[in-house]
């Protein structure tokens, strides 16, 4: 039976959209737009932030030094500044308020750096969540089996009895190799409802 919802973060709770973010600093030339969403958002220092080995200020700052100057400083609000505002799913506060009310435990496990705690607190849906796992503060990401096991080993959950949803399938395929059901997030609440549903999660249509 199911009694815990583990959630991912990015593109499952608050959308992580890279042209919203170039749009937001006022990036309109295509060629800065296109170097900079590979050298900020697909770079080695953005998956490095993830598992903890750079902060967020070291990153922006081994990433200025490699595009020209007068994007220098938009590398470092491309890094700290892409939450301002948060940006939620829709439907997505609905859904993991009303699984909490019908007394599922509600759970984080997100990619994320050292600065998630900042934000987190903005995000409309985090005062119900019962506990959260960081990337960058284990220094271990998804889809590592071990993250899997150490989230169960935290908070006392049974791989069996949880269901992981993250809009990545290998994600979602590391936690069902450890054992734990796990749901493929396509930006649809209602389908992502009917998915639990089909699991014995109790949640409306």
């Amino acid at each position: 039976m199911i009694k815990n919802i583990i959630f991912d973060m990015g593109n499952v709770l608050i959308y992580f959209n890279r042209d919203v973010f170039l749009d937001r600093v006022g990036l309109t030339d295509p060629g800065d737009r296109e170097l900079l969403k590979r050298e900020v958002y697909l770079s080695l220092e953005w998956s490095r932030m993830d598992r903890g080995s750079l902060t967020d200020d070291e990153a922006a700052d081994i990433i200025a030094r490699r595009v020209p100057a007068h994007l220098r400083e938009t590398v470092h609000k491309l890094v700290n500044e892409w939450d301002r505002p948060i940006l939620p799913i829709p439907g997505m506060e609905e859904l993991a308020r009303e699984l909490k009310q019908n007394g599922y435990g509600i759970y984080l496990l997100s990619n994320a750096s050292y600065r998630q705690p900042v934000y987190w607190q903005n995000v409309p849906v985090a005062e119900v969540f019962d506990g959260t796992l960081i990337s960058a503060d284990v220094h271990l990401v998804k889809p590592q089996p071990e993250i899997y096991e150490l989230m169960c080993r935290r908070f006392s959950l049974k791989k069996e009895e949880c269901v992981f949803i993250d809009d990545s399938t290998p994600n979602a395929e590391g936690a069902f190799f450890v054992g734990m059901p796990a749901i493929v997030f396509h930006d649809d609440a209602k389908e992502l409802r009917r998915k639990l549903r089909e699991l014995g999660v109790r949640c409306e249509a």
